[in-house]
């Protein structure tokens, strides 16, 4: 019996096409995930990053809260186009630390996956309360509220134990001192060890965000959020790592 006439066999016997596709799909699941098992870690680290403070933490769940993410991705996908727009293509270990990520699935605005020191603080609380005013062409609604609002800070350092218990790597200093930390990054004169806190947070910005010194406002922890992204990855000590992973590769 010649291949044909097998494969036609095959294809008219619904029993051995089941077993066929059963056996098929088997042994891809098997190479796909059996691998999974005997690695620590599916995203490759990269030189920079950490955690979020108390405060940028606080400003990434307004980002969430007020749904931002509907109309600004953050993650630049590596073509040309938008590398040249946005910056470095985004590396999976810049969410590594992200729940949930913000990914995005629409860009109604730009991507912000690298929009942390592109602006002033000043032009971002301009721009969230009237963005009109900086982009006469947009269409965001505004959100003035949030340089009216006190942060309610809650309970920080049961947010960050949670957070610990999905992977991010928060020390008990980290959580004993959240709420210290919190009102430190937004208000550098209150008491606290700034140097520790930059040890513990990299490249942590420490200053009033929102031109209100006497409060620490939703506006603060928006703006520490936002003018942390995209600064914390050393991008060129990651592409001589990637460099270096192709090297070995070949």
């Amino acid at each position: 019996m010649g291949l044909a006439e097998r494969h036609k066999k095959l294809e008219r016997n619904i029993t051995l096409l089941a077993v066929g596709t059963f056996i098929t799909v088997a042994i891809g699941g098997i190479v796909e995930i059996a691998p999974l098992f005997w690695i620590d870690n599916t995203i490759e680290e990269v030189e920079g990053m950490r955690p979020y403070t108390p405060l940028e933490q606080a400003g990434r769940d307004i980002y969430v809260r007020e749904g931002c993410y509907s109309c600004h991705s953050q993650m630049v996908r590596p073509f040309r186009d938008e590398v040249e727009r946005y910056g470095h293509y985004s590396l999976a270990a810049e969410s590594m630390y992200d729940h949930p990520f913000q990914w995005g699935s629409k860009r109604t605005g730009p991507d912000l996956a690298r929009v942390g020191g592109r602006y002033s603080d000043e032009w971002h609380v301009q721009h969230l309360q009237d963005p009109q005013s900086v982009v006469p062409e947009s269409i965001m609604p505004q959100y003035g509220f949030l340089a009216e609002t006190d942060l309610e800070m809650g309970n920080p350092g049961a947010h960050l134990s949670a957070l610990r218990r999905v992977g991010v790597p928060y020390t008990d200093e980290d959580i004993g001192q959240a709420m210290a930390d919190l009102i430190l990054q937004a208000d550098p004169d209150a008491d606290g060890d700034v140097e520790d806190f930059i040890q513990r947070y990299p490249k942590a910005q420490v200053r009033d965000f929102d031109g209100d010194p006497d409060r620490i406002t939703e506006m603060d922890a928006l703006v520490a959020y936002l003018q942390m992204l995209g600064t914390l990855v050393d991008f060129d000590s990651a592409a001589a790592q990637e460099e270096l992973a192709q090297e070995k590769g070949r």
